[in-house]
């Protein structure tokens, strides 16, 4: 499976704070069942290993590793079973371990020396982080402008009511969003909520 065309072809990719090992694995049947079979599970809290490694073992669930912010980080990401790696900003040593395990990496950019520094890299699309604070679409066109080969994953801000204006520029391949699995509903167990929510964020984007 290629990973990146996977990712563009589902679009959305929830950005997900699991506080307790328990809630992953509901969580994960709660957006398949609502049509969207991925997740960034970021490294913000202790459970985020138990977490991704249980979300890993869900044949159907296609999970990664988002806040890796170093190298040792990457690693855990990878003994879990994270099948991708999302970083909030470019680290070139995490960038290396990922691709020296063919782990496709995501680091966040804002500006055109980060994009350059991406490229160094080799590497075909970064994510664009924080998205809205950052001018949003208008910078990541800006930034499409001399930087032609190279694709951005957008987080930060994205909502439901602005993701299909993100979604109609070519250079966009997918956006990270989290308010269909805000930590509150996670905290709550509304994992009926967080499916019908899932399941209207699918509909928008492929309307």
């Amino acid at each position: 499976m290629d990973i990146n065309q996977r990712i563009e072809e589902l679009k959305i990719v929830p950005v997900v704070k699991i506080d307790h090992i328990e809630d992953a694995k509901p969580l994960a049947e709660a957006l398949i069942a609502g049509g969207l079979p991925i997740a960034e599970v970021t490294f913000r809290t202790e459970a985020a290993f138990e977490a991704i490694k249980a979300m890993a073992g869900i044949p159907e669930m296609l999970v990664g590793a988002g806040t890796v912010i170093n190298v040792a980080q990457a690693k855990l990401a990878k003994e879990a079973g994270a099948k991708f790696i999302v970083s909030p900003g470019l680290n070139a040593e995490v960038v290396k371990f990922a691709k020296e395990n063919n782990i496709p990496v995501f680091p966040g950019v804002c500006t055109p020396t980060e994009v350059m520094a991406a490229i160094e890299l080799e590497l075909p699309v970064v994510k664009f982080f924080p998205a809205e604070a950052y001018g949003g679409l208008n910078t990541i066109k800006a930034l499409a402008g001399p930087f032609g080969n190279i694709r951005f994953m957008p987080t930060g801000g994205i909502s439901e009511k602005n993701i299909k204006e993100y979604l109609a520029n070519p250079k966009i391949i997918a956006c990270g969003g989290s308010w269909m699995v805000k930590d509150s509903l996670i905290q709550e167990k509304k994992f009926d909520e967080i499916q019908t929510l899932t399941e209207s964020a699918v509909k928008l984007v492929r309307e």
